[in-house]
């Protein structure tokens, strides 16, 4: 094929919506931060057909893989209305991490997808630089992903977001809610906001608004402040616990679903949580949510995190050097609960 062949070909694929060069900038623009992530279990760098990751564990006596693959859901639309892209990165790490810490899992390596009707480098490479930064701080490998431009398929302007996760867990450290008992305490760490979940009804609730106008009921915040807000990764949190020998029986990550369908994931038969949604302040944006898309607030608390970010349960009487453990560690915990003969979460309390 000539050059001439192979200019007509190159322009006929543009014209059909796809740019190959962009693609190829848009990898340039993200490689340095993604390299940063590689830890020496990680063999080769970008541009392979596959990421490969050493499987090491001689530290462990029967280890298991755990794996998980989630989204972001329709916050890319807050990102596109609010021009901020950097934290979505974080946010679909920090959520897979969450994900699969419940079940004690250090992670390993991750995977992104992002995908585009239009391919615009500069911003590809601004979501994967804050997944290569979260994942740096968390110590995971940016194993590989994959960039798509689909015109047809999504709206020009718009973007979806996917990650996968992939952590490992010694078997005998297991934590899968067997151990929990009635009468072990609940300790919860708060949310940093919506995290990745409720957008829909958010946007439902507050389109018509001014997302830029400073507000008394955010506490002089804007909306375009607040929503875009990175998901939060608990992993130190529960490292922080195992180094002082807390004895974490069972943990839920509060997404879709909130606190009403995710903590019964972990209960074994017969056991119940009840919250007492007195032991803290549901943080004003929330607030501002369930006023104005008029639910009702147990919806509310099935639909939203409610400022609930991560629960930890543990013996009662470990409950104290727990608290401890966490501030000292930098987190804001609080007792929100216990666990009761029953099924299901019970509230005490105005929900």
């Amino acid at each position: 094929m000539t050059k001439q062949d192979q200019g007509a070909q190159a322009s006929a694929y543009e014209r059909a919506g796809v740019s190959i060069d962009a693609g190829h900038r848009a990898v340039e623009l993200m490689k340095g931060a993604v390299a940063r992530t590689h830890t020496p279990n990680v063999l080769g760098g970008l541009g392979g057909f596959g990421g490969l990751f050493r499987a090491a564990f001689g530290h462990m006596d029967d280890p298991v893989l755990v794996a998980s693959t989630d989204g972001v859901g329709t916050k890319t639309k807050v990102a596109v209305r609010s021009g901020t892209f950097t934290g979505l990165g974080g946010d679909i790490v920090n959520h897979c991490v969450n994900d699969i810490l419940v079940q004690g899992a250090r992670p390993l390596f991750f995977l992104d997808y992002v995908a585009m009707g239009k391919l615009l480098p500069e911003r590809v490479a601004e979501v994967v630089t804050g997944a290569a930064q979260a994942c740096e701080a968390l110590g995971v490998a940016l194993l590989g992903g994959e960039t798509a431009e689909m015109p047809g398929v999504y709206v020009d302007g718009e973007l979806d977001i996917v990650g996968t996760i992939v952590g490992v867990v010694d078997r005998p450290k297991l934590i899968n809610g067997s151990r929990i008992q009635a009468g072990d305490t609940v300790i919860a760490l708060p949310s940093s906001g919506l995290h990745t979940n409720g957008f829909s009804l958010a946007r439902m609730a507050l389109d018509d608004l001014d997302w830029n106008e400073a507000r008394d009921d955010l506490n002089g915040q804007t909306l375009a402040q607040v929503l875009p807000v990175p998901h939060r990764a608990y992993l130190h949190a529960f490292d922080a616990l195992e180094r002082a020998g807390i004895d974490v029986r069972g943990m839920a990550h509060i997404t879709g679903g909130g606190l009403i369908d995710n903590p019964p994931r972990v209960f074994p038969q017969g056991i119940g949580m009840q919250i007492d949604t007195a032991s803290w302040t549901v943080p004003p944006v929330f607030e501002l949510i369930v006023q104005r898309a008029q639910v009702a607030r147990h919806e509310a608390f099935r639909a939203l995190n409610m400022g609930v970010g991560f629960l930890f349960i543990l013996p009662a009487a470990q409950a104290g050097a727990a608290l401890d453990t966490l501030k000292t560690a930098g987190e804001k915990p609080w007792v929100i609960g216990q666990m009761v003969e029953g099924q299901g979460v019970t509230f005490t309390g105005a929900v």
